[in-house]
């Protein structure tokens, strides 16, 4: 089926079953709409084959199977898939509704901080309209009390003035805007614990509701209103499982009860716990957490009044982080009043998906088909099983643990959400299982059973049994969510990959415009002067500083010059000047060598003198 039914096509047949229920007079969410037609493919009484692509007139079939069971009110099956598609678009654990709520509170506040940031006031008029602004935000951020009340406003004032005095408005203009939000955050908590505490001194307080005093009555009220609610549905479910026990065993005595509706009425209420037990586990967190904020509440507020006894001046440094620590504290009072109101909103609002039993099984209905029956608790149920338990020795090739011989027994991840891994697919049934009878660990999964003959039966042949639950989600494919099969399903729809991994109710990818802006330059330039990229040059220098350790001063003093001051003169330095004279030339010719011959005279009266001349011809040069 992943093979044809693409996305376009899930999406046109989703369009098509929305548009004909809302022509019916429903209105439905697209994820409703798309989990049925999940279920509706899924279910193999339906015949849709998952080997071959879907013809025109299978989209027609399917898209009328769906509209079909989406306009059944009479079926519990579609009240079950509601309440699951309600509390998965609905639900959010502590963290995630708080991150959320701080982040549509950092929304609401975006426009004033815009305002108080960007603005360069330079008139005395402009500074006192700036300085307005951050009371209005004080207030805001803080949620004591509201800007159009004058008392909470003039309260507030006096507080920041305290800290913070118009005069000191020069140095906030001048800082950056990432530093101007973080000091507004820090004005914001330092008012919110100087209001607290003038409260506690009766010296103030418009405005300010006595978070703790209302948490301590409201918490133990929706816990035990959780506590019925989880007692009555326990009870309805004891009541189905106890009557399909009893049609199994004499069918012919619940002739006019139809069996499917009863075992779809049963899902339904075992889904209803089993959110009804996630909404108790969030309140009993949220009791103790109330219950640690008011003994560190009481704490910091005392040594706050120790802190300042009277006294008409202290050091901030003192002073200010106590009132800090108020803040931080009462905020956490604040968040565990929102998570109260949100899950006492889930409680009531998944009541709704229980009013199908009163029409289908009204009380004296039950109550006559209930007599001679035997309803059993589950605390009984498992009471009846805790002296038996499987013998390791009758099976080996199967892996069973136990309490005693188990670290973290409490702590394995059970499959079926806890129930009775044969009951499912042999009977239809959810019964709770008994991990002390034995748990069967087959391929890396855990299962309980509940009764030793049922643990004997499906360790025979686990797959076998594995595979007959799996087909009963087929069936009812509220068993998906409620026995946490996801992982089963995931690759027969594409859509599959939309939902959230916590669960498997398949949503649209959303979609939404966006835009962001940053500024030019967030963090101040960071130039290192002294970085060097050049290897060599860093080994210059490294030698460089090497060899001045090994480098020492000389100084010393002769008597001459002891004890003399010394004298400094200034001359005028010697101006460098030069002359040209006439250039020296030569050439090169013949040296001439004329000799005489006979100038000392001779033997004879008369000298004779020779001349000869043996100067080279110029041609031989």
């Amino acid at each position: 089926m992943a093979g044809e039914l693409t996305r376009s096509v899930i999406k046109t047949i989703v369009r098509q079953v929305g548009l004909q229920c809302a022509a019916q007079g429903q209105s439905l969410s697209e994820t409703l709409v798309a989990f049925m037609v999940k279920a509706v493919v899924l279910d193999p009484r339906n015949d849709f084959n998952m080997d071959r692509t879907l013809t025109e007139k299978d989209m027609q079939d399917l898209i009328q199977l769906c509209v079909t069971r989406l306009l059944d009110t009479t079926n519990p099956s579609l009240s079950t898939i509601k309440m699951q598609v309600y509390f998965d678009m609905s639900y959010a654990n502590r963290d995630e509704l708080l991150s959320e709520q701080e982040r549509v509170l950092e929304g609401k506040l975006a426009r004033v901080v815009r305002a108080i940031t960007d603005s360069g006031p330079r008139a005395q008029e402009e500074v006192e309209s700036l300085y307005q602004k951050i009371v209005t935000y004080v207030l805001l951020r803080s949620g004591l009390g509201s800007p159009t009340d004058i008392e909470a406003v003039r309260e507030a004032a006096a507080a920041l003035q305290s800290v913070f005095p118009q005069t000191e408005m020069i140095i906030f203009i001048s800082l950056s805007k990432k530093d101007k939000e973080q000091q507004l955050k820090d004005l914001a908590m330092l008012v919110t614990g100087i209001r607290l505490y003038n409260k506690e001194c009766q010296k103030g307080g418009s405005g300010i509701d006595d978070l703790p005093g209302i948490l301590s009555e409201a918490i133990p009220l929706a816990t035990r209103t959780l506590d019925e609610r989880l007692n009555s549905c326990q009870l309805l479910a004891h009541r189905y499982t106890a009557l399909l026990e009893s049609m199994q065993e004499e069918p012919q005595r619940f002739s006019r009860l139809r069996f499917s509706k009863l075992r779809e009425a049963l899902f339904n209420v075992r889904q209803y716990e089993a959110f009804l037990c996630i909404l108790q586990s969030n309140a009993i967190t949220g009791a103790q957490e109330v219950e640690s904020l008011v003994v560190q509440f009481e704490a910091a507020m005392m040594v706050l009044k120790n802190t300042v006894q009277n006294k008409t001046s202290i050091e901030s440094r003192e002073v200010f982080p106590l009132f800090m620590e108020l803040s931080k504290l009462w905020t956490g009072f604040q968040d565990e009043m929102l998570l109260l109101g949100f899950l006492t909103n889930m409680a009531d609002n998944l009541q709704q998906f229980l009013e199908i039993h009163s029409q289908l099984f009204p009380e004296e209905m039950l109550t006559s088909l209930l007599e001679g029956v035997t309803v059993k608790s589950d605390v009984e149920r498992i009471k009846e099983t805790m002296g038996t338990r499987v013998d390791v020795s009758d099976f080996s090739n199967q892996e069973w643990l136990f309490p005693e011989t188990t670290d973290n027994f409490d702590e394995l991840l059970i499959q079926y959400h806890g129930f009775c891994a044969h009951s499912i697919g042999v009977k239809g049934i959810t019964l709770p299982g008994n991990p002390a009878i034995g748990i069967l660990k087959h391929k890396e999964k855990y299962y309980v059973f509940s009764s030793k003959e049922a643990a004997y039966i499906f360790a025979q042949n686990p797959d076998k049994f594995i595979q007959l639950n799996v087909e009963k989600a087929k069936k009812y494919a509220e068993l998906i969510q409620l026995l946490e099969l996801h992982h089963q399903f995931e690759y027969l729809l594409p859509l599959a990959q939309a939902r959230k991994a916590s669960n498997g109710l398949m949503k649209l990818p959303p979609k939404r415009e966006s835009g962001t802006q940053t500024d030019t330059h967030i963090l101040p330039p960071t130039i290192v002067t002294s970085y060097e990229w050049n290897e060599w040059e860093l080994r210059r220098k490294a030698v460089k500083l090497a060899n001045l350790r090994r480098m020492l001063t000389h100084a010393m003093q002769t008597d001459l010059s002891h004890m003399r001051r010394e004298n400094f003169t200034q001359v005028y330095l010697p101006k460098d000047a030069g002359t040209q004279t006439k250039r020296d030339n030569s050439s090169n010719v013949p040296k001439p060598q004329v000799f005489l011959k006979g100038l000392r005279g001779g033997p004879s009266p008369t000298t004779h003198m020779v001349t000869v001349d043996l100067t080279r011809p110029l041609d031989e040069t």
